[in-house]
């Protein structure tokens, strides 16, 4: 372990290390952000967060029991911080459980993040200043909404680690017009007025996913137990992790509720009957099997442009998800099977090993009615019913809508905001999906699945996920967490790294030298992302998928490494030319990025 401390005093004749920092948001991303920042000397660190405690989603008042991360226990932390064992946690079980994650996230703040976090702090709104200015003014002034109430504060860098944002409940109209209805994101419609017959005629609450930990007493109040004389059903619509977890906990734990789940299509799952072994979940091994942006190795070249090789990468995940339906016991008639493509898919979860309180073995008992393929089109008229698209009626005395979550982005930023440093979308300036037709035509990107009409909708354009590329230069703004991938803790803390060095001006990182350079790499990117997900980007919003490095993570930390001209790939994780692939990945291996970034500082001088 190195010495933080000195490596902080070597920072302290650089000017930017004295910059005030504001960093929206208190989950994993911005509590590692924070700590990274402070390590490398920064002094004005501040989080801000309306929660009343550590974690963002993983926050007390969202968490209840029975909700299980796509994690293997230890896997989702931080370098700085063993992962504790929580003192309700079994002894053998292998998950890693949201209750992990919470008591994780408040050791981390406790520990290593003490008088940095403000929390009960909502951020309305963040600004560049406007002249006239009577003193120097800061780069940005954030308005927020404390005890205190509304005041404007001043900052020179802002990070922004607030994922996705709720769809509050009360906001009924919109939930019932987009959600409901079926409206695709982004989609314009007449909503429904809330005098309107069919949001005035339902008589039970209506809830959405986020705000089930916070609303459930309503919920259990509307439907009682299946052992009453009068249930009652509770109605989940969505088919994702969301929706799954909410009905596996109210079908189980005791309070055995109807439950019935409606979707068109559900999450895909990976699973097996035994432990997979950690050099095939832990290593790059999946990582490679899924294509990247650019190919680098010789197993790449292979796997994704031969047509053995593609044979082979399509073929593998094919029976990785039959063996999880074969693990889970799902028929073959099953509306379970109903479920995205893992090879194509973003909508992936990983649920480890079989559970008999579980979604899947719960479904499979009928103590979750399934309805699939449906859609939810309206209520009905008795007030205790749904309509679906071919006019079948269910009964529903409370609802439940996991459907999605909207950018945090266009909640704090006015629409001038987001264009002037270019976190808004826009159609490809520079570079199409047709100049690079020939350059993915890999053989495992064959016979794609329908390209969705939503994904090519105009994209933000955000530098590897992390910088809007039109603000590049500037050094002032930064995202942390907004890229997609399957292992958050080794890319939320690589990314911090990348951010500290792109505010402290290093000049070993490399980024593109001017705003049109930033933002040709960003288009060619979403070209890729379109090539590589055609079904997908409609389902995605920016503020969660700036950028999307699912199973090919390991090669987007190994980019972001390079960026910062450090060691990357097997010569970081080890092994030889055959073996590399199969090495274990762990987190302490990118434990001294703090100390490598101060040599190469070093060097420089």
């Amino acid at each position: 372990m190195y010495d933080h401390c000195r490596d902080a005093s070597l920072n302290a004749m650089n000017p930017n290390i004295h910059k005030s920092i504001c960093i929206i948001g208190s989950g994993a991303a911005g509590l590692i952000t924070a700590y990274t920042l402070i390590q490398d000397g920064f002094t004005k660190v501040h989080i801000l967060t309306q929660d009343s405690c550590p974690g963002g989603v993983w926050e007390y008042n969202k968490v209840y029991s029975g909700v299980f991360i796509n994690n293997v226990y230890g896997d989702y932390r931080f370098s700085s911080m063993q992962m504790p064992r929580h003192p309700d946690r079994k002894p053998n079980d292998t998950r890693l459980s949201a209750e992990d994650m919470l008591f994780y996230m408040e050791k981390f703040a406790d520990t290593l993040l003490k008088d940095r976090i403000c929390y009960n702090t909502q951020v309305v709104k963040v600004r560049r200043a406007k002249p006239p200015y009577i003193i120097q003014p800061p780069n940005w002034i954030v308005t927020i909404k404390d005890k205190d109430g509304v005041r404007d504060l001043g900052f020179d860098r802002v990070v922004l680690c607030t994922g996705v944002r709720r769809v509050l409940c009360g906001a009924r109209t919109y939930l019932l017009s987009h959600c409901l209805l079926g409206m695709p994101r982004g989609a314009h419609s007449a909503p429904i007025r809330r005098g309107g017959s069919q949001a005035r005629g339902f008589r039970g609450p209506v809830v959405h996913s986020s705000d089930f930990r916070m609303r459930l007493d309503d919920v259990l109040s509307a439907v009682r137990p299946v052992t009453d004389d009068n249930p009652g059903s509770v109605v989940v619509i969505g088919g994702g992790k969301s929706a799954q977890d909410i009905a596996a906990y109210l079908a189980h734990e005791g309070r055995q509720r109807n439950v019935s789940m409606i979707f068109e299509k559900t999450d895909a799952f990976v699973a097996s009957s035994a432990h997979i072994p950690d050099w095939i979940r832990k290593s790059r091994l999946i990582g490679i099997l899924s294509p990247h942006i650019d190919i680098k190795t010789g197993y790449e070249r292979f796997l994704h442009k031969t047509w053995l090789g593609g044979k082979l990468v399509r073929s593998t995940f094919s029976h990785i998800q039959e063996h999880s339906y074969k693990a889970f016991h799902i028929p073959l008639e099953s509306p379970l099977r109903r479920a995205q493509d893992i090879f194509w898919s973003l909508r992936v979860n990983d649920e480890v090993q079989r559970r008999n309180n579980g979604f899947h073995a719960l479904a499979n008992e009928g103590k979750i009615g399934i309805i699939a393929p449906a859609r939810a089109v309206a209520f009905g008229e008795d007030g205790h019913s749904i309509v679906l698209s071919d006019g079948s009626i269910v009964r529903a005395d409370a609802i439940v809508l996991a459907t999605g979550y909207k950018s945090s982005w266009t909640k704090i930023f006015d629409e001038e905001t987001m264009n002037e440093v270019g976190l808004g979308k826009y159609p490809p300036q520079y570079v199409t999906e047709v100049a690079h037709s020939r350059e993915w035509q890999y053989t495992s990107l064959k016979n794609p699945p329908t390209t969705h009409p939503g994904s090519r909708q105009w994209s933000s354009c955000i530098y590897r996920g992390i910088v809007p590329a039109k603000n590049i230069l500037e050094r002032d703004l930064a995202i942390n967490g907004a890229v997609f991938s399957t292992n958050n803790g080794f890319v939320f803390e690589t990314t911090a790294h990348w951010i500290s060095s792109y505010f402290l001006g290093d000049s070993f990182l490399e980024i593109p030298r001017s705003p049109k350079v930033a933002i040709e790499v960003t288009e060619r990117a979403t070209a890729w992302l379109r090539r590589r997900y055609p079904d997908m980007l409609h389902w995605t919003n920016e503020s969660h998928c700036a950028d999307i490095a699912f199973w090919s993570w390991p090669q987007y930390a190994d980019d972001l490494l390079e960026d910062m001209g450090l060691t990357s790939g097997p010569a970081r994780t080890g092994g030889n030319w055959l073996t590399w692939p199969f090495k274990v990945i762990d987190i302490m291996s990118i434990s001294s990025l703090g100390w490598e970034r101060q040599m190469k500082r070093m060097e420089t001088v």
